[in-house]
């Protein structure tokens, strides 16, 4: 027969003993990675491409993390107000990331010299897309190839939307015209969707943006050339290359979008870090990613991987892009004439 102190220790120890093991799956929790939702800042205005291919993206990374992804929109100063607020007010816990368009925004960085700094502060580890960059027009406007919108330019100032001025599109525009006598004034409008409306409603007589965008919108908006002579976008459009309209020799000039993460997280935290390499690749090979990335309208073959070695290779290119046309870029005021 047992004894009544033995049966209560005992009911006591088991008591004790499952206490213990229900606050087991609550310190696994805390060291669950990610622990909770992804919080992203989009340094651009809401409705473009780069948000829609962040949440074309993010169907398919967040089963891999286990978790849901919610965005801010930041567009202020070409992308500097997000920037500045991912680095100075986000937690550095590889929970709060940016998806940013590395070109304009590395572009912006050179001419702006914003009150943080690259690669110290944060760092880009997966780009998801080459796009390159291009004129366009709206398909019921008066411009409708790339020579009248030259031989226009040389008669009167063309208003030229643009997402922003530091963009490797704008870039286009003004070495277009410093070869040409083209006349082109920038009109920055905060995003890629905004652009195109400024287009189609005729308050700007042509644009540039990065190609997936307009091609998205094909029924309205024309391709008039593209800033790169080996392109892949013909079953897309028959626009030619702008160099072999115009005689030019203007560099290649994509955008690249990719994911960033705070410098510090990666130094602290390798192992959280590595997670959040490796399941970010891995949506590429997903066989569901390419379909559901041409639901977008983008074209699949903008698609293209990158870590963060190419990732900060292309973040140099665009730094050395920047200083040596820094002189026509910060030349022009952009506003609407």
């Amino acid at each position: 027969m047992s004894h009544p102190d033995l049966r209560r220790r005992r009911l006591v120890g088991g008591a004790l003993g499952a206490l213990a093991l229900s606050h087991v799956p609550f310190a696994r929790a805390a060291d669950k990675f990610p622990s909770g939702n992804m919080r992203v800042i989009i340094p651009t205005g809401q409705g473009g491409s780069a948000d829609r291919l962040a949440r074309t993206f993010d169907d398919f990374w967040g089963k891999l993390l286990g978790t849901h992804f919610e965005y801010q929109f930041m567009r202020g100063a070409a992308g500097q107000v997000g920037y500045e607020t991912f680095v100075h007010k986000m937690p550095h816990d590889g929970e709060h990331l940016l998806f940013g368009n590395m070109g304009p925004e590395m572009i912006m960085y050179v001419l702006q010299k914003p009150d943080y700094k690259f690669p110290q502060d944060y760092q880009y580890f997966c780009r998801t897309d080459i796009d390159d960059s291009i004129v366009f027009a709206s398909k019921k406007g008066k411009i409708q190839t790339l020579q009248q919108a030259i031989d226009e330019a040389k008669k009167r100032t063309l208003n030229v939307a643009v997402s922003r001025l530091p963009h490797p599109a704008s870039i286009g525009m003004l070495s277009l015209a410093k070869a040409t006598g083209a006349r082109f004034n920038l009109v920055p409008y905060g995003g890629g969707h905004p652009t195109s409306i400024a287009v189609l409603n005729g308050e700007c007589d042509i644009g540039a943006l990065p190609i997936a965008g307009v091609i998205v919108q094909d029924q309205t908006l024309k391709v008039l050339g593209i800033f790169n002579d080996e392109h892949k976008m013909a079953k897309y459009t028959d626009a030619p290359s702008v160099n072999k309209v115009a005689g030019t020799k203007i560099p290649p000039l994509p955008s690249s979008r990719s994911w960033a993460v705070h410098t510090d997280f990666i130094e602290k935290s390798p192992d959280k870090f590595a997670i959040l390499e490796k399941t970010s690749r891995q949506v590429f090979e997903d066989p569901g990613y390419k379909p559901e990335y041409a639901k977008t309208g983008a074209p699949v073959e903008t698609i293209a991987y990158g870590d963060r070695k190419t990732c900060t290779e292309y973040v140099n290119h665009m730094i050395e892009l920047a200083t040596e046309y820094r002189e026509l870029l910060t030349a022009k005021k952009g506003k609407k004439k």
